[in-house]
């Protein structure tokens, strides 16, 4: 492009280049905005087909024999001998162990499924035990307390020290299991620990239940007391009279956020030795809990809970502003939960 010379007088002389044309700017921009445009995009479609994933699961269980540096191992991995510290595990010591985890989110049949794990003579679940923020604190609290566990020196009223079979834990998703979840993915293929996901299919119900609880913290309905679980009628109908007022504008967002969670703990894990159960479908078909034992190798006997259910009957019973959920979800993918009754 040719330069403009201007002569101001005999000794002077001062070259002007012309101004950068704004269409080399344009096309800048725009290029910019597109390349921003498409990783969005990416970004949502990847929420999307996680999402996806979980809303249209129709096995309810499932093995996946876990990946150790890229090699699948057996289909029946072998057991564990613990040695443990504070106690002589006697005549058990040549007796395998499996490792266990129940992975779920608060108020979704877990306590009443780990009840019925435990009353099999050979499994000891340990509970909720990364409950305590500081057993969760950073990778390696998390590891320790596995460690602990796993090496049978981790004792509770469920502990069956010397003779277990199978030993675990419940862990919630949101107890520091999404955010270390590579970790704690390479712990469980290292170790050969099996995670079972128990979800609720109905997330209204858990929604409910979760309200009820909170509330019961401060209210303590049971003689200034407060309990997560009943083991008797009369408890479960007092704990029942509370409904919760649901806030119905937040309501889709709510269980949509349930639902991408669910799926991307399922993501994180895939690599992992699991199965997926369903509070329902236990509930309503005792041969599941046939399924779990199986899963992790013992000898198949009848279990059974003390626990007893808290809200039954039809979901509108236990809900204060029901005329406004049931306008919400009317006409919506979660329309089918208004109906379920069990």
């Amino acid at each position: 492009m040719a330069e403009y010379i201007c002569l101001l007088n005999q000794d002077a002389i001062i070259i002007k280049t012309p101004k950068k044309s704004p269409l080399l700017l344009r096309m800048i921009v725009l290029v910019f905005a597109m390349v921003c445009g498409v990783y969005i995009c990416s970004i949502c479609l990847k929420q999307i087909s996680v999402q996806t994933k979980i809303k249209y699961q129709t096995i309810q269980v499932i093995e996946s024999p876990c990946l150790d540096n890229g090699n699948r191992l057996l289909e029946n991995p072998s057991g564990h001998y613990p040695i443990p510290k504070t106690f002589n595990r006697g005549e058990c010591a040549d007796n395998p162990v499996r490792f266990f985890v129940i992975l779920s989110m608060q108020r979704s049949g877990s306590g009443w499924f780990e009840s019925l794990l435990n009353s099999h003579i050979n499994v000891s679940s340990n509970g909720e035990i990364f409950a305590r923020w500081y057993r969760r604190q950073n990778v390696s609290s998390i590891v320790q307390t596995m460690d602990k566990v796993y090496n049978l020196d981790w004792l509770s009223s469920a502990s069956k020290n010397q003779c277990s079979a199978a030993v675990g834990f419940k862990w919630m998703l949101n107890q520091g299991l999404m955010e270390n979840h590579k970790e704690i993915v390479e712990y469980f293929n290292r170790r050969g620990v099996s995670a079972i996901f128990l979800f609720r299919r109905n997330l209204l119900r858990r929604m409910v239940s979760d309200l009820a609880n909170s509330y019961d913290r401060y209210a303590k309905l049971l003689n200034g007391t407060h309990k997560a679980h009943v083991h008797s009628t009369e408890e479960a109908e007092k704990l029942s009279t509370y409904k919760p007022t649901i806030n119905s504008t937040s309501l889709v967002a709510y269980l949509e956020k349930m639902e991408l969670t669910a799926a991307t703990a399922l993501s994180y894990f895939n690599t992992t030795r699991h199965m997926i159960l369903y509070y329902e479908d236990v509930i309503k078909n005792r041969t599941k809990l046939k399924d779990v034992q199986e899963f992790l190798r013992l000898p198949v006997m009848e279990l059974r809970s003390h626990q007893v259910k808290i809200h039954k009957g039809s979901i509108s019973d236990h809900i204060k502003n029901w005329d406004d959920v049931n306008r919400t979800l009317k006409g919506t993918e979660y329309e089918r939960f208004l109906h379920s009754d069990y």
